[in-house]
């Protein structure tokens, strides 16, 4: 995949979405490796553009024990083995300006926002000056007309390599809702959209502390998402989700994603038709 050129984010040859897919943390180096592999086969039988994603460092933990990473340098190491490896993008999570340089340093080539840290002006020009892709989550406290200002302020600081990624709003205290009116009106801005199918279906603020949610819908809002014209779909896997470090709750199980994958791609060459 050529990170060089927007439009080949956008679609490849046949003109299918491209996929954002990978464990929510950087556990160890097996676990890692094994679910980019898995992915990058899969992938490559259907021809889906194909960026692995995993967090080096989880910042926003709901809990003072919650699990946050193996630390910065090794989780970027095993980052960067990947990249090397199953010569594949890499998309990871960034929370402050010194780490966009960092992770830019490690050749991560998306750094991603996350979606409470959508409006830090400093944090979104750090990443902008290094020259990365940029996807920037909405804020499940935005409408997606007030995420042009976000995208402003990547494209202000002289960088054009931008992406936005819708993940749900807030629907209450514990719950989040699709608006999938969001994925034509972020489009309309000129950048290619993303649906984060697994974080819509969080449920966060629980009692255990411990976030919670629906993987039974993820078929479902992907479905949705494919048939609204995202350009691209983030989920979150795992080999066995019961024992993931992170959001294990809302992440597919690692072999249901192909079944998945080839349902999504029947329905949009069904629409293209």
């Amino acid at each position: 995949m050529n990170l060089a050129d927007l439009q080949y984010i956008r679609s490849n040859q046949e003109g299918l979405f491209f996929l954002i897919a990978g464990p929510c943390v950087v556990e160890n180096e097996e676990i890692t490796l094994h679910t980019a592999t898995q992915l990058k086969a899969i992938t490559d039988s259907l021809s889906i553009p194909f960026i692995f994603k995993a967090s080096y460092r989880k910042a926003n933990r709901s809990k003072a024990d919650s699990y946050t990473g193996p630390g910065d340098e090794k989780g970027l190491e095993i980052l960067q083995k990947v990249k090397e490896r199953l010569k594949v993008p890499i998309v990871t999570d960034i929370h402050s300006p010194a780490e966009a340089a960092l992770a830019a340093s490690y050749g991560v080539d998306i750094l991603q926002i996350p979606a409470f840290l959508c409006r830090q002006s400093d944090l979104l020009e750090a990443a902008a000056k290094t020259g990365k892709y940029v996807n920037i989550k909405k804020g499940q406290f935005l409408s997606p007309g007030a995420m042009k200002f976000a995208a402003e302020k990547i494209s202000r600081a002289g960088n054009k390599n931008i992406i936005l990624t819708e993940r749900g709003t807030q629907f209450g205290y514990s719950d989040l809702i699709v608006d999938f009116r969001s994925i034509p009106e972020m489009q309309s801005f000129g950048y290619p959209v993303v649906l984060d199918v697994t974080h819509s279906l969080q449920q966060p603020n629980q009692p255990s502390g411990v976030t919670g949610g629906r993987p039974d819908l993820i078929p479902l809002i992907a479905r949705a998402g494919i048939a609204a014209g995202v350009d691209g779909l983030f989920m979150e896997t795992h080999p066995d989700p019961s024992k993931a470090l992170s959001d294990g709750a809302n992440m597919l199980k690692l072999d249901k994603m192909e079944e998945l994958l080839k349902s999504l791609v029947r329905i949009q060459k069904a629409l293209k038709e």
